[in-house]
């Protein structure tokens, strides 16, 4: 990523982290509604899974511009993932769920350059993160 592409990304973090709660719920409903089989590995009151995702992403998008910061953190979430049954599979639709959350959630402010970023960012964290639950790198856009 690019120091540009880093300062996008929190920028425009900065901007959903107001609306987190209603940001949540829109990438849980369409994750769901994409991939239905995966609502199983998730507790049925959603309520802390969502408070879970946001606090994560906070620390990943803060940690951008010193990704070594962020990484002991993205190994442990990576083998609990695993744990809960996920697989490299999942990571793609994942990412399609949260760049459609954040656009729609961005509405205006979601600009070409912006998706490329959020792309990259999510590019490089799933792709590590698959490397260290199953040791091999898979695109993961």
């Amino acid at each position: 990523m690019t120091p540009e592409q880093v300062a996008l990304v929190q920028q425009s973090f900065a901007k959903v982290a107001p609306i987190s709660e209603a940001a949540a719920v829109m990438f849980y409903d369409r994750l769901f509604e994409v991939a239905p089989a995966v609502k199983a590995m998730f507790p049925a009151d959603m309520t802390e899974q969502r408070k879970k995702l946001m606090a994560t992403l906070a620390v990943v998008v803060n940690g951008l511009s010193n990704l070594e910061s962020i990484l002991p953190a993205a190994s442990a979430l990576a083998t609990r993932h695993v744990a809960y049954g996920a697989k490299p599979e999942h990571y793609p639709v994942v990412g399609a769920a949260l760049l459609w959350t954040l656009e729609n959630g961005l509405g205006e402010a979601w600009t070409p350059d912006l998706a490329a970023a959020w792309s990259a960012a999510y590019a490089t964290l799933s792709g590590y993160m698959i490397s260290v639950a199953y040791g091999r790198s898979e695109a993961a856009e």
